[in-house]
């Protein structure tokens, strides 16, 4: 049996549901409600009633003799405040650190730079000396095979 009778009400589709399933629904709906309100929420209000009485600052078997309500509060809040100066005091001391770390690896690499430098300062002054010296008889040699005949001393003389 439909909700609403007629021609049209098949096209509708689920905004024209049937009864049966409405009942089935509002039943399963009840059930659930009672159990939500009957069984669960009194268990989770007495366990958050059981922890606000533990963590309010007022007495309590959990307090040593003699003992002012809000000093666990206070030593709490003290020992929140030591851990965040000894964090910032670390960070610090590593934040130093790094820097001269790094301030050493840039002296490094200018030594090393410059001493790579003048590697091949005196390499290239070896080889442009060694060069030099038969630059002459290259420079002859090379000629000779341009003109095809040889060049040299003798030939200068003619």
């Amino acid at each position: 049996m439909q909700l609403m009778p007629g021609d049209w009400g098949h096209r509708l589709g689920p905004l024209n549901p049937l009864v049966e399933g409405l009942v089935f629904a509002l039943v399963c709906f009840a059930a659930c409600y009672v159990l939500m309100a009957k069984v669960l929420l009194p268990r989770i209000d007495a366990v958050l009633h059981d922890r606000d009485e533990l963590l309010s600052p007022r007495e309590g078997p959990w307090l040593p003799d003699g003992c002012e309500p809000g000093l666990p509060v206070r030593l709490l809040a003290e020992a929140r405040h030591d851990a965040a100066r000894t964090r910032q005091r670390a960070y610090e001391e590593g934040a130093a650190i790094i820097a001269a770390a790094r301030a050493r690896a840039l002296e490094e690499r200018t030594e090393l730079l410059a001493r790579g430098r003048e590697q091949i300062a005196s390499a290239r002054a070896a080889a442009e000396a060694e060069l030099r010296a038969d630059v002459d008889a290259l420079a002859r040699e090379l000629a000779a095979r341009i003109l095809g005949e040889p060049v040299g001393a003798a030939s200068d003389q003619r």
